[in-house]
């Protein structure tokens, strides 16, 4: 039995042991209340009626002793199954229901402080052997019997109903036997209940606390079994699975990360060292040291730039996160005032740009400073790979209930299996780094993360020296749509409406 299971079971269980007690004890107490008192009201109006039958009987006959009352109360005895008899004014037994002809009880007197009470009080109630009438104790009620004429009242005697106290106990037995063989029988399924609801929920949570020991030893592998649940239970191991698979792919990343640094670094600071430990050596003669200094002052600064740049990065992958900072913005305006940024390289490379932008304004919902940064990215690499007096096309287009920005150049076609690799971090097309030397390969992975924080997609095209890169925004005041692939992405491009 697992640890988790164990203390919820027996918890649970000892929950339901206190509160069964508790009820239980409770029940009994006013059960048992109930049924004697049930009991002695029954034997009040017994003695009620039996006073009446006296007074019936008195007012026939002139007597309490007739055949007429001894047979009334014995009708009433056995319909109760108490033991009635009649006193007169001074206790002694004048009638009683035994069946005898001779009743052993007849001329017996009841004791002076029982007539005395009856007298102050006007009833009777107690459990008593009336001084040693009854050879056990019994259940007693009296009440007088009074002969009402006109104005005036007679007291004729005292009409008695008893019932022996051991039935009454045998039958408050009987019946606690029951309740609690009842209550033991709900106790048993209550467990029962318990062990497999318990069971139930502990396992999931089990599992999830031998998940977390793995996590903490490493192995980002292990998953909790949904098996269909719909409860709260499910929607906790659904978060939890999501948890795990964060916090996978932070860990690849993690890795993959330090190890794409650990490479990028690992050039320049070779060549610093090599070339550091050559002068001071003596082996790179003087007339040479400028130039291999200029070398070492060259990779510093590419070092410099790596870690501006990764610095760069993280900050502008927080930015675009925060859904507080996005807003409704004029998409046509910041590719213009982002366009502007490269008029100078542009001349110099004697590009053409052709700008396709819609005659109305187009709003989109997004970070605008996070969607800048897009832009100016794809513009860089679209200016820094353009052939010489080719030319560079920015587009923009809605289809779909999505906006789409195409940026466009002609130049070296990317390879297709380099195709899929280029939004990787520290990627680059041209490996000999002669044309990209500045660049540290995260450009691409920028505008890749921004546009996955956005819920966009971006998709790039490379063939006959045509490079085309075309990403999606949504419209401001349009529901979501759902993310498109690329694929999707591609295909609208095919069938976007002609500038």
């Amino acid at each position: 039995m697992n640890s988790i299971y164990s203390r919820n079971f027996f918890v649970t269980a000892g929950l339901v042991l206190l509160s069964f007690v508790i009820l239980a004890s409770a029940m009994l107490g006013f059960a048992r209340s109930f049924f004697i008192n049930e009991r002695r009201e029954a034997l009040d109006n017994s003695a009620e009626e039996a006073a009446r039958s006296s007074v019936s009987s008195f007012a026939e006959n002139h007597v309490l002793a007739g055949w007429d009352l001894r047979m009334n109360i014995t009708t009433i005895s056995r319909s109760t199954g108490f033991h009635i008899f009649i006193t007169d004014y001074n206790g002694s037994v004048v009638s009683c229901s035994d069946l005898q002809f001779v009743c052993e009880h007849l001329g017996r007197r009841i004791p002076d402080d029982v007539i005395r009470s009856l007298s102050e009080a006007g009833a009777y109630d107690s459990i008593t052997t009336l001084g040693g009438f009854y050879s056990t104790r019994y259940f007693v009620s009296a009440t007088p019997i009074i002969w009402k004429s006109g104005d005036s009242s007679l007291l004729l005697g005292y009409a008695f109903a008893a019932s022996d106290a051991t039935d009454i106990t045998s039958s408050w037995a009987n019946l606690s036997l029951i309740f609690i063989l009842t209550a033991a029988g709900v106790l048993l399924a209550a467990l029962v209940v318990s062990h497999v609801s318990s069971k139930k929920l502990a396992k999931p949570l089990d599992e999830m606390a031998v998940a977390a020991r793995k996590f903490a030893h490493g192995d980002w592998s292990a998953r909790v079994p949904l098996d269909d649940r719909t409860d709260e239970i499910g929607a906790l191991i659904s978060a939890f699975n999501a948890m795990a698979d964060s916090l996978e792919r932070s860990e690849v990343q993690r890795r993959e990360f330090i190890a794409n640094v650990s490479h990028e670094l690992k050039t320049p600071m070779t060549a610093i060292a090599g070339f550091a430990d050559g002068i001071l050596d003596g082996t790179i003669p003087p007339e040479s040291q400028k130039k291999y200094l200029a070398t070492i002052s060259a990779e510093t600064k590419r070092l410099n730039r790596l870690v501006r740049d990764m610095l760069e990065m993280s900050r502008s992958q927080d930015l675009a996160a925060d859904p507080i900072k996005r807003k409704d913005f004029d998409i046509s305006e910041l590719l213009v005032q982002t366009l502007l940024n490269f008029e100078a390289r542009a001349n110099e490379k004697h590009l053409d740009v052709d700008l396709q932008l819609p005659e109305d304004r187009m709003m989109v919902n997004a970070n605008p400073d996070a969607i800048t940064q897009v832009v100016y990215n794809l513009l860089d690499n679209a200016v820094k790979f353009a052939s010489p007096d080719s030319m560079l096309t920015l587009s923009l287009w809605k289809q779909n209930g999505l906006a789409y920005v195409s940026v466009k150049n002609h130049g070296e076609t990317i390879p297709p299996e380099e195709l899929s690799l280029i939004f990787g971090r520290f990627h680059k097309t041209d490996r000999s780094r002669s044309r990209d030397r500045d660049g540290v390969g995260l450009g691409l992975y920028l505008v890749k993360s921004i546009l996955n924080s956005h819920d966009q997609d971006i998709a790039v095209t490379s063939r006959d020296g045509v490079t085309e890169f075309v990403f999606t925004l949504a419209l401001a005041g349009k529901p979501a749509a759902g993310k498109q692939s690329s694929k999707q992405t591609k295909a609208a491009n095919k069938q976007r409406p002609s500038a």
